[in-house]
């Protein structure tokens, strides 16, 4: 008997010992478990129109560029450009010639797919001159969703200058519209729409046949709902509310491109041809730009519509958990929205550039949600599987990064700032307000005197890698703010991270001034001191030494937030000064070969400055033999040619053609850190000709002209610490000052036609001269374009340079792979298939980190659920049974003896 009741007592004191660690592990409230990371597969459409078909969601763009998803996460590129093979059609270039041939064009704007009542697709294409607006608008038609479609014909035109328009008056731009961006849908009456339109006279709607899926006749363009003088409004898309009896008109103002200010807005009606209304009351039907002001006057329309999203980054400070600088879009726009009938969810599909990467764009899925007021609101962050949960007023409280995007119309990125939910109602930090609660997930924000409706969702967040509370919220005047909740720490916490993620990159060979950083994470203060300031000050100023030796300095920056103290040292070698000189010659007679022969033999690249494969041929040059580029091939040039703010490029150029951003020379410390001469640039300079930098912002140099096809040309530019000028045939045709310092080590990469991302160039080019630490006067300059005499330098030992500094966020910043297209509506798709992000911006597309999948994010002082720790939980449940073991076995023991 005394047996079996110790056997029971054993058996329990087993279960209960058990039982703590799970116990443990479950009951730590201070802990957020992060869920699996999620994985996304990359795709490029410009202007993705969604259509749900054969189980799987399709969308479809500019450029007949095509992707399909089963999860709005992993796409699949389908087609990319306008071409004979493009399996949209059998051949489009054939079949869609009438269209072609009115609109002078060779490629397609955003294209539009719905099933009719006949279980047929149709597709609504377009094409337009560019320049103007000569389109043409029709319709083809497939069993298939995915094709081959069949032209059924033109059914718009515009552009017809002083001839008869659709309407039977003469074409007028400022008020008749420009036929492209057309949407198709039927209204919750089961008539059949189509709304269309991009700047010139605005946005118009036609009532449509369901049976043929052309225009019912004698509407002319149809019914006007907004825009006109050549207002930058387009993308128009409507989708009915069933929720609120609304008809929501999404909108894109602005530039498509990264310096246009694209963003996406919204309005909206009872009845689907309107009038449509903004969030303030106002009636969009007159918004249209300033007669009286010049062509694409964004002022006049700014105040108007609700705008849901533009540039942002949320940005990632020193000392924060994560990589590069944040997660943020650049221009998102021209969406379309898939509405879930059977969970009444909604999905934003647009596509989006990116901070810092130029004109790559990819497509984006975001999920809306209606707020108090029947307002769609934008959730901030990457749809990743979440759906709404309910969330509890103790939950809301803490630290938030917080953007505001505001009502303009610009090329601003608007980085988050720090705001705090308080427990008592307040807002404070960058703004200052109120909020309460207004439901499971919902609150009502009141910020500098502005009311806000918002919603709470949890989302992931691709910096920290974890999932995070959100809001996303709009208010009466058509603003929307987002938040993202900041990770919990303590003073100390905060030093020590910072501490942590402090870094100054290469310090080994240091030629210019340092960026030193004086705040991090949660605004800890970073103060610096210089072991030898007749070297580098404390402010980073970097004073080269002049006795051809190089000299050590120890930096060290003392770190404090609050009471919290903490240091950390970098041992920096600042090289000597060196004279100038021409650094390398390549006259491309039949080979790649540098004619100083200082420097290495250049390599053919493929189509991109990473790829391979490529090829060089040569032909007759400006001098002797030239070097002749594919349009598919590109050269790379050997490191470190310039490495100083001084320095002086010069080359001969004969375009076979001219491509928005296809670079002609090109140098680069990183992808995001670089200079470009660009024979046709972006719409912003009229696509002259240009020198493009980027270095945490833009720098156009507009040559005030574009260099002719089929023509040699002299190109030369020089920069002399923060001075640049742009030579076009010995002319000088551009001077500017505070030009970005790019060359600030030995290890920048140089390339002629080819850069990360953009079409390569195709034509030839001669005799490229490359002088570091020398800037070739106006007149050697003019003196080499008559005689052709390269010029010979003797220059005096150069400077320090003092007028840009060294970034070192991106010192270790690696090439990206294959860039995704950068279309533009006057250019072709360069044909790649979308591409991975790189870890500066987001989650790399298709990859996932499995050291991270089980990890979770403190909050207070609660400890991780890291395998180490469960480890040591289950460790503390094993001694129990050992001593619980011992303890039996001595009692029996004892009871024996007995």
């Amino acid at each position: 008997m005394k047996r079996n009741v110790s056997q029971r007592l054993l058996m329990f004191f087993l279960a209960v010992v058990l039982v703590i660690p799970q116990y443990l592990l479950s009951n730590d409230t201070t802990v957020v478990k992060a869920a699996a990371d999620p994985v996304y597969k990359r795709a490029s459409v410009h202007d993705p129109s969604v259509i749900e078909a054969d189980g799987q969601f399709y969308v479809f763009g500019s450029h007949l560029a095509a992707a399909k998803t089963k999860d709005f996460m992993q796409w699949e590129q389908i087609s990319s450009s306008v071409s004979a093979d493009n399996q949209l059609f059998e051949n489009v270039l054939e079949e869609l010639k009438e269209t072609f041939d009115w609109a002078e064009s060779d490629t397609l704007w955003a294209a539009d797919v719905i099933q009719l009542e006949d279980g047929k697709y149709y597709m609504y294409y377009n094409a337009c001159k560019g320049d103007s607006p000569r389109s043409a608008l029709g319709v083809a038609v497939s069993d298939s969703v995915d094709g081959p479609y069949k032209d059924q014909g033109i059914i718009l035109k515009s552009g017809m200058w002083d001839e008869e328009s659709e309407d039977g008056t003469i074409y007028d731009a400022t008020k008749h519209p420009n036929a492209v961006d057309p949407d198709v849908f039927f209204d919750k009456n089961g008539k059949l729409w189509m709304v269309y339109g991009s700047y010139s006279g605005g946005i118009f709607i036609l009532e449509m046949d369901p049976k043929t899926g052309k225009q019912l006749p004698n509407q002319g363009y149809g019914k006007k709902l907004l825009g006109g003088n050549h207002s930058r409004i387009e993308g128009a898309y409507i989708q009915y509310s069933k929720e609120t009896d609304y008809y929501y008109m999404y909108l894109s103002f602005g530039g498509l491109d990264s310096t246009g200010g694209y963003n996406m807005r919204v309005v909206r009606s009872k009845t689907p041809d309107g009038p449509y209304y903004d969030a303030a009351g106002n009636d969009m039907t007159n918004v249209k730009a300033d007669p009286t002001l010049p062509l694409f006057d964004d002022k006049s329309i700014e105040p108007y519509g609700v705008k849901l999203m533009g540039s942002y980054l949320f940005k990632r400070e020193v000392g924060e958990s994560g990589t590069g600088i944040g997660t943020g879009y650049v221009s998102p726009g021209h969406n379309s929205v898939y509405y879930d009938e059977s969970t009444d969810e909604q999905y934003l599909i647009f596509h989006t550039r990116f901070p810092e990467r130029g004109e790559q764009h990819e497509i984006r899925v975001h999920k809306m949600y209606m707020n108090e007021a029947g307002w769609p609101v934008v959730s901030p962050y990457e749809y990743a599987g979440e759906s709404l949960q309910d969330v509890a007023a103790a939950d809301i409280t803490g630290d938030y990064k917080f953007i505001n995007h505001g009502k303009d119309i610009s090329a601003e990125i608007k980085k988050s700032v720090l705001i705090s939910l308080n427990s008592d109602g307040t807002i404070s930090g960058e703004v200052s307000g109120t909020w309460k609660e207004k439901g499971s997930n919902k609150a009502e924000l009141t910020i500098d005197g502005k009311v806000y409706n918002s919603v709470f969702v949890s989302q992931w967040d691709p910096t920290s890698k974890t999932n995070v509370l959100t809001f996303t919220a709009t208010s009466s005047e058509g603003v929307s703010v987002w938040g993202s909740k900041a990770e919990s720490k303590t003073d100390e916490e905060i030093v020590e991270a910072v501490k942590s993620g402090l870094e100054l990159g290469d310090t080994t060979a240091v030629i210019s001034n340092l960026k030193l950083i004086t705040e991090g994470l949660r605004g800890a203060q970073i103060s610096w001191s210089s072991s030898n300031l007749d070297v580098v000050t404390n402010d980073g100023k970097v004073i080269r030494p002049t006795n051809g030796a190089a000299a050590t300095v120890t930096l060290t920056a003392t770190i404090t937030k609050g009471e919290a103290v903490a240091e950390k040292t970098f041992e920096i070698t600042v090289l000597p000064e060196e004279k100038g000189k021409l650094a390398a010659h390549y006259a491309f007679e039949g080979n790649l070969t540098d004619s100083t022969g200082t420097q290495a033999d250049g390599q053919p690249t493929g189509n991109l400055i990473s790829n391979t494969g490529g090829a060089i041929s040569y032909t007759e040059g400006k001098t002797g033999q030239g070097a002749i580029f594919d349009g598919v091939s590109g050269v790379l040039l050997p490191k470190g040619l310039i490495s100083s703010n001084k320095y002086s490029v010069s080359f001969w150029i004969n375009p076979e053609q001219l491509t928005n951003y296809t670079t002609a020379f090109f140098g680069a410390k990183s992808d995001v850190n670089w200079i470009s001469f660009v024979p046709k640039g972006h719409d912003g300079v009229g696509n002259n000709s240009m020198i493009w930098s980027n270095n945490d912002g833009w720098y156009d140099a507009d040559a005030g002209t574009q260099i002719p096809a089929n023509v040699w040309s002299h190109i030369a530019f020089t920069v002399d610490n923060g001075a640049l000028n742009v030579y076009i045939n010995g002319e000088k045709a551009f001077s500017g000052t505070d030009f970005f310092n790019v060359f600030t080590d030995k290890n920048a990469l140089f390339a002629l036609g080819v850069n990360y991302w953009d079409i390569p160039f195709k034509g030839l080019m001669d005799e490229v001269l490359v002088y570091d630490s020398v800037a070739l006067s106006e007149d050697t300059i003019k003196d080499y374009y008559n005689t052709g005499t390269i010029p010979v330098v003797s220059e005096p030992v150069r400077p320090a340079l003092d007028e840009e500094t060294d970034n070192p966020e991106e010192d270790d910043t690696t090439s990206p792979e294959d860039g995704a297209g950068t279309d533009k509506p006057d250019d072709n798709n360069s044909g790649e298939d979308g591409s991975e992000e790189t870890a500066e911006n987001e989650e790399l597309g298709n990859v996932t980190d499995d050291s991270d999948k089980d990890s979770v994010k403190g909050e207070g002082h609660g400890l991780p659920n890291t395998a180490t720790n469960s480890f040591n939980y289950l460790m503390a449940g094993i001694a129990m049974i050992v001593i619980g073991a011992c303890a039996f076995l001595f009692k029996r023991k004892r009871a024996r003896i007995e």
